[in-house]
């Protein structure tokens, strides 16, 4: 039997990018934008798409900078894949959409865009749903060492680190990532077609670059892009995140323990629900979509 497949047949010129789009729901519903992390893809929402647009929401649900169908439409364009683009990704795709506000939803890559606009333009954002909690990169402090445990689920940023790393993923991207698939959810027992549905993603003649530089940017190893500064420097002040919110932790999550509400407290000024899901990974919306669909409609009934 075929997998459920989300087509990504709407293409959005949005700032930089040529956005490749998955579409459902009624155009005039609540809308809703569904971000997707590294190493994955929109299929990390095959089954969230459908139950919000049953629900009567109008989804979005967009290819990364760097994954599938989705283009730079200029040669020119640096390959950053720093949090404050992302964020500047998101934003020019509402303005494309035009949708003056839109509940935000992702984890991983897709829950820091999600996390950007909601700190830095709350009036676009109508409710944040986000794995992990604050997701913002606090550059300033990233060489400030964390637990050894900690340190050690970190293995694959410090490869990318160095050209090695850069080889290893240009070589056999797809055996790197499915095995950070199975560190990162290892009770999520997925099968082969269900990883080469969303590998085919990572084809992307850009995926590399704008991989490892989002993982040297990070860590304050390389230049952004000046098309962006001003927004790295508005995150590098980490402003509250003001609307409300549902936040997420899995406990079987391979990349970030969880942690409870209180960890991220002092970073939430506006309502929020810290909602923590036992035995799920770090890919939280295809390992527990009814939960992640429920919080979405949460936020859209208040």
């Amino acid at each position: 039997m075929a997998l459920p497949q989300l087509n990504a047949d709407t293409r959005v010129r949005a700032g930089v990018l040529d956005v490749a789009c998955h579409m459902a729901g009624p155009a005039d519903g609540p809308a809703v934008l569904l971000m997707h992390g590294f190493p994955y893809d929109i299929h990390a929402y095959v089954d969230v798409a459908p139950m919000l647009a049953q629900a009567g929401c109008r989804v979005v649900v967009p290819y990364l900078r760097g994954y599938g169908g989705t283009r730079f439409l200029d040669a020119a364009t640096p390959r950053s894949g720093e949090q404050a683009v992302l964020g500047a990704d998101l934003l020019a795709l509402l303005d494309a959409l035009g949708m003056q506000r839109a509940v935000l939803a992702g984890y991983d890559w897709g829950g820091r865009a999600a996390c950007v606009v909601a700190a830095l333009w709350p009036e676009r954002c109508a409710g944040l749903v986000t794995v992990n909690s604050y997701n913002l990169q606090h550059i300033a402090r990233a060489m400030v060492p964390d637990t050894p445990a900690n340190e050690q689920r970190l293995w694959y940023q410090y490869l990318f680190h160095s050209e090695r790393g850069r080889a290893a993923l240009t070589q056999d991207r797809r055996a790197l990532c499915r095995l950070l698939w199975q560190l990162w959810s290892p009770t999520w027992a997925f099968d082969d077609a269900t990883f080469e549905r969303s590998a085919a993603a990572f084809d992307h003649p850009d995926f590399v670059d704008v991989v490892i530089h989002s993982y040297r940017h990070r860590f304050g190893l390389v230049p952004g892009d000046p098309a962006v500064a001003e927004v790295e420097r508005r995150i590098a002040t980490q402003p509250p995140i003001t609307v409300p919110t549902i936040s997420f932790d899995g406990t079987a999550d391979g990349v970030r323990p969880w942690e409870p509400a209180a960890a991220h407290a002092h970073r939430f000024t506006g309502p929020r629900q810290h909602r923590i899901l036992p035995g799920i990974g770090h890919n939280l919306p295809q390992e527990a979509p009814r939960a992640f669909a429920d919080a979405v409609l949460d936020l859209i009934r208040r």
